[in-house]
Order: C-alpha cells, then structure tokens, then sequence
C-alpha cells in the first residue's frame, strides 16, 4: 500500500456532521471576492473597478467606524494597570474612565487581566451585567444566571449540545435566519424544524406557521426542545412588535418549548414606530415566572452599534430552568475554562454605560459617549434608508424596511431566462446574481439561500455598514448592473 493511500485522514473518514455542513461558510461570492481582491493588488486595471466593496460583512470596525472612546479607555487601563499610577493619566484619560478601570480591576482575582476567571464569569462583573439588565427590562436579574462568553456563537453551541440527544430532538429555527443557527444543529445531530418569517408583514413571526410546522414535526416522530427567534432580525432587520412577541411566549409556555431569543442587536433601532423589548421582560410582564417558561437569552458586544466583534464577549441568561438541569449547564460551561476577560469587562461596559449629569453620580464621559454612540446611530439609519428607497425603485426588487440590526434583505424577481442560466451552470439562482453583481462592480453581498428563503424566492442580504460617504457610489453601481442585468435577461 502507497503512502498516500494509507493516510490516517482523508475526507470521506471525517464527521459526517461536518461533511452535511453547507458550504456557504466559504461562499462562492466571498470566495470570489478574495481572488479578485488578490488579483486587484496586483494588475489594477483587471476589471471595471478599482476596489471591492464589501457589503456582505457584519464587522464595523474593519469597515471604517470608529470605537467607542469610553470603551477603549476602560479597557487600555485595565489592561494595562501601570497607567492607573501616571501622573500623565489624568489629563489623557476620562475621569470616569479611570474610576471604572479602578473598580473592574477590584472585581479581578490578582487584578490580572491575563489570568482565567470563574468558569461562568468574573463574580462582580456578573453582578454588574445583572444590574444593567435589571434597568433595562425593570424585572429582577439575578447574577447567578448570567454566563459570560466569548461572544454569541459559543453559548448558541452550548445550548444546542445541552438540548438535542440524537436527531430525533428537533428546534424550531427561522428561515431565513442566520447559519449560526442551522450549522449548530447540524453538527449537535439535530433535525432543523423551519418555520418561516412573513415577508408581507415586515419578517413577523406566524404563530399559525409555527403550530404547522411543529405538529408536522412531531407527526414525524421529531420532539421538538426549543424555539429559536432572532429580534432584531437577521438578516431580515425586522423588530418585532410586543403582540407578536407575547404570542411567541404564549406558544412556548403552552407547548413546553424553550425559548432562545437571540438580541444582540438589541440595541441597534431605527424606527420610532417600535423599540427593543427583551423576551424576559415581556414573559414577567404576562405575569410568567420561573416555573412557567424556559428562557435563554443571547447577547454579544459584536453587534450593537460598538460592533466590538473581535473582543468575543459575550452572554447568556439562563431563567426558568431546575437546579438539577442548572448543574449541567455549569458542567458544560466549565468545559471551556473561561471567557476571555477583556470580553467579559466589555460586556459590563456596554450593559452600563456612562450615566447622566443628573444622576447622583454623574459621568463626565456621558455628553462624548451619547454624541458618539447617535453619531454611528444615525448613519446606520441614514444608510438603510438610502438603501431601501434604491432598491424600491429597481424592476423586480421589494424590500421592507430596515427596522433594526444591520442589514436590508431584498426580494429580486429573476427572469427566467436568468434562472435557466444558472441551472445550466448547476449553480442557484441568488449566487448567479450575486456573482455577475461582484464581477461587474466589484460589491460583494449574500444570497439568500445562505440563511434560507421561501422555495421559489430569491433574496440578498446587504449590509448597511460601509461608510456613509460610499454609499452612493454603492447605490449607483447596483442600480447601472440592475438594469443592464435585467435587460440582458429579460423574458
């Protein structure tokens, strides 16, 4: 026998879970993108552009904006403690910024930024998150059930292995949503149960679609353990209303699920027509307690309008659980060690920020802090609309609008000729478009059978992230392919 065919690892001898992972995590489109970036550095006069334009990251920071100053501060002192005794400090650094820095660092055991933490998170920066989601629902938290993570992906995969025995355990997960969700299950063995968001009114969860699916799925033998919901939506960029929340809730009480609500674009709202309601807070307001929901809720410093994605902090909140199934968790959630600390110091930060001058204690970083913090607001918003008003005005685009998060997830219409092109070149019809789109201006998107769409519908999702200055140069160059596209394609 050769070598080569004796080799321990080959493809076929790997996980089949790993194997069944789509492949979209590379993606054709993004995929593409980095050899024409390559390919750009070398022979610039390549193609009809000078650049790509990414619009299919979710990574602030690596697209221009800037980070919140009050953040940073806390985390170079903490980080770096020798400063904290600099005559120099005082006049470089925020006061607040400094009296946060010394307080945190009083939370760490040997103040080492450097060392492992509580397996479920730092005790009193715990106690702080607490604290700051207290405020934000007006219901109790209890520190005890804050797990502090390196972002959302981790939790998410914790939860899926605590909840699904073998694939005949089953979640309820949104389509379209994001593959976090979808790539989890399929690695834990778990049969996805889709249910699907409804387009026509603004990406509303149907509870009529969810009991469909899931007496569907139980008829099949599946037991079905949790629901996923994502709020704001992603890639949808939908809020729910209160009603569709509290009838969320309803159904998860009646038909024993656990919820997973997914909120780390809780903070990122551009309408005034709806806000940001955590799943908690609306359980307590129905008047459900512990003994009557399960409830885990996510959230991460990636996402919001800090869009902290490489610092991977990150928590759960785990409500309505028994002390013996609570015990498990801890056991699953020591199996890492820790959290990073950083993340961790970030996370309080973010769930308390700088308070107000009339506050008994006012901070003298609020007035920078707000002024930064709707500065980036305003833009994401200015952006989105700018954006859905543009695809509005193209043949064969709808999108609704983008109420929160980060993204705008438009509906295109291919012709069928368009369609038949793309099967012709087994590829889908969405990743046709998106390629001919990056070829011919160099802007980089989704498709939609990334995160999964009704059969038959096509869909991209954009972000709403690049710089604002750039955005209509965006809109141009989608606009100038759009129409040639269509017309080249036409019926």
């Amino acid at each position: 026998m050769s070598p080569a065919s004796a080799r321990a690892l080959t493809v076929d001898s790997l996980n089949p879970k790993v194997l069944a992972l789509a492949d979209h995590l590379r993606g054709a489109v993004a995929g593409r993108a980095q050899r024409m970036q390559k390919e750009l550095e070398t022979n610039p006069g390549l193609y009809p552009f000078d650049e790509i334009i990414y619009c299919n990251l979710s990574n602030p920071h690596y697209l221009g904006q800037q980070p919140i100053k009050f953040f940073r501060e806390v985390l170079a002192l903490c980080d770096y403690p020798h400063l904290l005794n600099c005559s120099v400090t005082s006049s470089i650094f925020s006061s607040d910024a400094i009296t946060r820095a010394r307080e945190i660092l009083d939370l760490i055991p040997g103040r080492a930024m450097g060392g492992y933490s509580h397996c479920q998170g730092t005790e009193g920066l715990r106690n702080a998150i607490a604290v700051g989601i207290a405020t934000r629902d007006a219901f109790p938290c209890n520190a005890e059930d804050i797990f502090l993570t390196d972002g959302a992906a981790a939790p998410v995969h914790m939860v899926m292995h605590l909840l699904i025995r073998d694939e005949k355990d089953g979640i309820l997960c949104p389509i379209p949503s994001h593959f976090l969700y979808t790539s989890s299950m399929a690695l834990c063995g778990a049969t996805l149960v889709p249910y699907y968001l409804d387009e026509s009114g603004g990406w509303a969860v149907s509870i009529s679609d969810l009991k469909k699916q899931l007496d569907g799925a139980r008829s099949e033998g599946i037991t079905v353990r949790g629901l996923v919901v994502v709020n704001p939506g992603n890639p949808t960029g939908q809020v729910l209303v209160k009603e569709n929340q509290c009838e969320i809730v309803e159904f998860c009480r009646i038909e024993n699920l656990v919820l997973l609500a997914d909120e780390v674009y809780q903070e990122n709202v551009y309408t005034d027509e709806k806000r940001f309601i955590s799943f908690k807070k609306i359980a307590r307001s129905m008047g459900f307690g512990e003994e009557d929901i399960s409830l885990i809720s996510f959230h991460s410093v990636s996402n919001g309008y800090y869009g902290e994605c490489g610092r991977r902090g990150g928590y759960m909140e785990v409500t309505g659980f028994n002390s013996e199934v609570r015990k498990q968790v801890y056991k699953v959630a020591s199996l890492s060690s820790c959290s990073n600390l950083a993340g961790q110091v970030l996370v309080s930060l973010v769930m308390n920020p700088p308070k107000p001058p009339f506050c008994q204690v006012g901070d003298e970083s609020y007035t920078s802090y707000w002024e930064e913090r709707d500065r980036i607001m305003l833009s994401l918003s200015r952006c989105a609309e700018a954006m859905v008003q543009a695809f509005n005005s193209l043949e064969g685009l709808t999108c609704s609008k983008a109420e929160g998060a980060m993204f705008v997830f438009p509906s295109v219409r291919l012709p069928k000729r368009a369609i038949a092109a793309a099967e012709a070149m087994n590829t889908k019809p969405d990743v046709f478009y998106a390629l001919r789109l990056l070829e011919n201006t160099g802007i980089v998107l989704l498709p939609g059978s990334v995160f999964g769409q009704v059969p038959g519908t096509w869909h991209f999702r954009c972000t709403i992230l690049q710089q604002e200055e750039k955005i209509q140069l965006i809109i141009n160059r989608f606009k100038a392919f759009h129409e040639t596209f269509m017309e080249e394609f036409r019926d």
